[in-house]
């Protein structure tokens, strides 16, 4: 009995395909390992500090993030997050660094570090309404976007009262004053604009919501007067004159009646 060893021919691959191969093993050959792949938790740690502490906050984010899967359920990964965070903050990324706390006490409801997410969300907000631009431009936080502005006022209210005894609470009491007297005056500003336009029922409308919404807060004053112009204006003279005893009684210092609008210069704010 034969035995007959059949030869199959194997077809010749095109020479692209050819190509196309080898440039994929050489791609995969070649693609960098990942350096922290030999890493301790403390050592990925350390050197993400070292890098935010340099300002090298986009080469801290990545490490951080890698720090809160390797050690995912242990104290140094809710350390990563809000680090990870403050460094998202202080790189520009606002955005990210609200979701990262976000997500942060949403985790951890109990951390004894929420005070600290509450006060770090608080400043995100707070300093993202602020504008790093505004000293240049000489902008009141009262023209911008009031948003951030009360975003950051809930952070802070929730962390004054539900951690009084917080290290943390003292600043942000002072930052809830600042933003109140800021959402005031953005009323104010608001009101101005429309007397400066001659819209004086709109600038009645917008000087009252500032002083039935805010209490002993400088814009108040301002609000008084552009109320007392405005009746003046539209030649409601009862108002007008009550107005101006209420100007004249609860501000006896005011110099708005002698001296009219203050000028751009005679901010009332000041900054961190």
């Amino acid at each position: 009995m034969f035995r007959t060893k059949l030869s199959v021919a194997t077809p010749a691959l095109p020479a692209a395909a050819i190509l196309t191969a080898v440039a994929l093993l050489g791609a995969c050959t070649s693609k960098p390992l990942d350096p922290t792949a030999t890493w301790s938790p403390n050592k990925i740690y350390a050197e993400a500090q070292d890098e935010a502490r340099s300002g090298g906050y986009e080469k801290a984010i990545p490490l951080f993030e890698k720090l809160e899967g390797r050690a995912a359920g242990t104290p140094l990964a809710q350390q990563a997050q809000l680090e990870k965070a403050y460094a998202q903050y202080k790189g520009g990324e606002q955005a990210q660094a609200v979701a990262t706390l976000d997500r942060f006490m949403r985790l951890h409801p109990a951390s004894p570090a929420l005070d600290y997410a509450l006060y770090l969300k608080g400043l995100v907000n707070f300093n993202d309404n602020l504008g790093i631009f505004s000293f240049i431009s000489k902008q009141d936080l009262a023209e911008r976007d009031q948003k951030a502005a009360k975003e950051s006022f809930e952070s802070f209210k929730e962390l004054t009262t539900r951690f009084p005894d917080s290290k943390y609470s003292p600043d942000a009491s002072q930052r809830m004053n600042y933003i109140v007297n800021s959402l005031a005056q953005s009323e104010v500003h608001v009101a101005r604009y429309y007397y400066s336009r001659g819209a004086y029922v709109a600038a009645i409308n917008r000087a009252q919501t500032a002083i039935t919404d805010y209490r002993n807060v400088p814009a108040l004053e301002e609000a008084t007067y552009i109320l007392y112009k405005s009746y003046d204006a539209l030649g409601m003279v009862q108002l007008r004159d009550d107005t101006k005893r209420v100007l004249e009684k609860t501000y006896p210092q005011s110099t708005y009646l002698s001296n009219g609008f203050k000028t751009a210069e005679s901010r009332w704010y000041k900054f961190w």
